[in-house]
């Protein structure tokens, strides 16, 4: 059962203390820290690392700087302590201090700081004692498209310079944060992401079964998507784009597979259009996003921008053709005309052309959605994504804890 912490103490004092940092650790012990432990992509992202690289050769603790959501420590399939440092129901935190304090607690060899909303624990680190400290960024927001804050830019050039290592989930995001903290994208590396080309796989068996579940007639196409119902994501436009294939004679069925901030904006949308009515399924969040997956027909992503999308993975795996916003890192994951098409972010008309082409010709769709479990299977598969964190992870400790055995 992992061991939630809650610490609260702060104080100078802390800096006085300095961790055991053996020459040669039986296990590297790794502190994840992440902004707030709920349930989106980073927070599935760690649950994966930690899973994926087990408990052989690593001891894995989480730490939240601000807040932890409940469900989540019960979701964790390997021994963890999990800390927070801060409270999401509070407003400015400072939780410096609070993060030396549970690494002098936990005595992490490593530090794996994720995104913007954890990066007070590199310093923490270092004043900590902790022999290796790593940052990485995984995603996007939409309030930083323009660039970001020149605040927020002098803490990154800081903050990035102070840590063993620095990666990006896509070679697009590192140049994004090359470009806004001043650094050569030498400076940052990449590692992609992963699935499980196991969990994810096509089960036809399993689509009459789940669409009857949800009541989509057997007849539709149905185009779907998973994720977090938030403005980034644009759903609107895969909505707009259903409207106008509707006024066209087209038999769709649209499935929004998640929750979150738009999801009453998005019901209120298909409750006016005439079009849609009857015509969208909003099952909410799910445990069963393959199951979810083996219902849909294509797998769409509208998003204005993205990191590297797990969802599209997921969907490539489970052997769906994608169509996908030609923004952020899905250039990466799709090859246009091979395993999907690409549009242009909130360009209904277009999204609707590549859904009609995809509708009217089924030797194309089982083709792209060949391919694109292909793609995965050699390029994005859990097990290589695994081996890229094992060998950082080594490769790093090794440099000051004097090699593994």
């Amino acid at each position: 059962m992992p061991i939630q912490v809650q610490d609260t103490d702060a104080g100078a004092s802390l800096l006085a203390e300095t961790p055991r940092s053996p020459a040669r650790p039986e296990r590297l012990r790794v502190l994840h820290v992440v902004s707030h432990l709920g349930m989106g992509g980073t927070e599935h992202g760690v649950l994966k690392v930690m899973s994926g690289l087990g408990e052989t050769d690593f001891e894995h603790g989480v730490c939240a700087v601000r807040g932890i959501d409940t469900n989540f420590a019960s979701r964790m399939k390997v021994a963890s302590q999990v800390f927070a440092a801060g409270r999401p129901d509070l407003g400015f935190q400072f939780p410096l201090f609070r993060l030396i304090r549970i690494m002098k607690t936990f005595r992490p060899h490593i530090v794996h700081s994720r995104n913007f909303g954890s990066l007070e624990a590199i310093p923490a680190a270092r004043l900590a004692g902790v022999p290796v400290t790593i940052h990485s960024e995984h995603g996007y927001e939409l309030d930083i498209m323009a660039g970001l804050p020149f605040r927020r830019r002098l803490l990154c050039r800081v903050f990035y310079s102070m840590a063993d290592a620095v990666f990006t989930v896509t070679r697009d995001l590192r140049s994004f944060q090359a470009r806004q903290s001043w650094l050569r994208t030498d400076k940052i590396r990449v590692i992609h992401n992963g699935v499980d080309t196991e969990r994810f796989a096509a089960r036809p068996e399993a689509t009459a079964h789940l669409r009857k579940e949800l009541a989509i007639p057997a007849d539709r196409f149905v185009a779907g998507s998973v994720g977090r119902l938030v403005p980034i994501k644009s759903y609107t436009t895969l909505l707009r784009a259903a409207e106008i294939l509707i006024r066209q004679g087209r038999n769709i069925h649209v499935l929004l597979v998640g929750s979150g901030l738009e999801l009453a904006g998005l019901q209120s949308y298909v409750g006016a259009s005439q079009e849609l009515c009857g015509r969208v399924s909003f099952p909410g969040a799910s445990d069963r996003i393959p199951e979810m997956l083996n219902a849909m027909d294509v797998f769409v992503l509208p998003s204005i921008c993205e990191g590297m999308s797990n969802t599209i993975l997921e969907a490539m795996a489970s052997g769906l053709p994608v169509v996908a916003t030609r923004a952020g890192g899905n250039p990466e994951l799709v090859e246009e005309g091979r395993e999907g098409w690409l549009f242009t972010p909130r360009d209904a008309q277009a999204l609707a052309q590549h859904l009609e082409r995809l509708m009217v010709d089924d030797g194309q769709r089982r083709e792209f959605g060949r391919a694109a479990r292909c793609r995965v299977l050699e390029r994005f598969s859990l097990a290589g994504m695994m081996q890229r964190y094992r060998d950082l992870y080594f490769e790093l400790a090794a440099r000051t804890l004097g090699g593994r055995n």
